[in-house]
């Protein structure tokens, strides 16, 4: 817990987000396995499970695909994951350089 208490608040605001986008985007990837699962009709969305990883909850999502084998046969689903991948990549690369 003192690590993050040494962290500057914009770092300490910056973390939460992402611990909470990542456990939200883990939970909607494992809601909509278990949609699947049951055949709903009402289904999540790929470009919202796109979306939650794109606003910092790829790891969380990559997770969820690993753990409950959700996505994970859908070429095209796997290569939109990985151009958000780069995308936020190339952003903190850029971010550290500064």
């Amino acid at each position: 817990m003192n690590w993050f208490l040494s962290l500057t608040f914009y770092s300490q605001i910056i973390s939460l987000y992402l611990i909470a986008i990542n456990l939200i985007a883990f939970f909607v990837y494992g809601i909509d396995k278990a949609k699947s699962q049951l055949s709903s009709s009402r289904r999540i969305s790929e470009k919202m499970l796109w979306l939650l990883a794109l606003i910092g909850g790829s790891l969380g999502s990559l997770l969820a695909m690993k753990l409950f084998r959700h996505k994970t046969k859908k070429l095209s689903f796997q290569a939109m994951m990985a151009v958000i991948l780069a995308i936020q990549l190339v952003g903190v690369l850029i971010v550290l350089s500064v």
